[in-house]
């Protein structure tokens, strides 16, 4: 069953001469989660953060930490986020050769553990280690870089996956990322999502304009 719809800003549109009066303001306007994108350069093109922000980042918000490792290999860095406050550790099937042992470690290191689907990565790779996910990101645009736009066959892998996670009788969030925004927020909540990863439609209009883009990117308003 869909679970309550919650907002993950991407803390990665916020201003990092100030992210950690950010993360206060977002917290404070309702954001459910805080989605933390690290990236390698290798894996994905870009190059973002590591643990030690993570770390920098916790003392300013209670509110879950969801980070998603856009790294590989990903293993030796598992522990590390963990132990600098991330509350969720999502990973990619490609990012390393042992993703059930990969999963294994996160939930080891004492934090949920997440997988995510690239749009050319299918439903599939997730069938053999769903007893050990507690959630799962659909991208819908490549992963890289903010402010891209949304791609359309992500509902139908969102309405698949939302099948599979009502079929296995766990509690899964069902996370989208990438292209959405005022308009996209209400299909992916339609197909199944229950977790909205928001960049720049969360951040757009500065603190004072935080509380109301959240509760409108929750409620799926266009």
């Amino acid at each position: 069953m869909q679970q309550p719809i919650r907002l993950a800003p991407s803390i990665l549109s916020a201003d990092f001469a100030k992210l950690g009066e950010e993360i206060r303001a977002m917290d404070t306007a309702g954001a459910d989660y805080l989605h933390v994108d690290v990236m390698d350069g290798h894996f994905v093109p870009n190059i973002t953060i590591g643990p030690a922000v993570v770390a920098a980042l916790r003392p300013h918000t209670r509110k879950t930490l969801d980070v998603h490792l856009m790294i590989a290999p990903v293993d030796p860095y598992i522990e590390g986020f963990a132990k600098a406050g991330a509350d969720i550790l999502t990973v990619h099937p490609e990012s390393g050769p042992h993703l059930h042992r990969t999963l294994q470690s996160i939930k080891a290191a004492g934090v949920k553990a997440g997988l995510s689907l690239n749009p050319g990565t299918p439903v599939e790779a997730v069938l053999p280690v769903i007893d050990l996910v507690d959630l799962i990101l659909v991208m819908s645009v490549n992963p890289g870089f903010g402010g891209q736009r949304f791609i359309a066959t992500a509902l139908d892998k969102l309405r698949h996956l939302r099948a599979v996670i009502d079929g296995c009788g766990r509690a899964i969030d069902l996370e989208v990322d990438g292209g959405i925004n005022f308009e996209t927020a209400g299909q992916a909540i339609a197909a199944g999502a229950d977790v909205l990863v928001a960049g720049t439609a969360s951040f757009q209009g500065g603190p004072a304009a935080y509380a109301a883009n959240i509760e409108r990117l929750r409620g799926g308003q266009g």
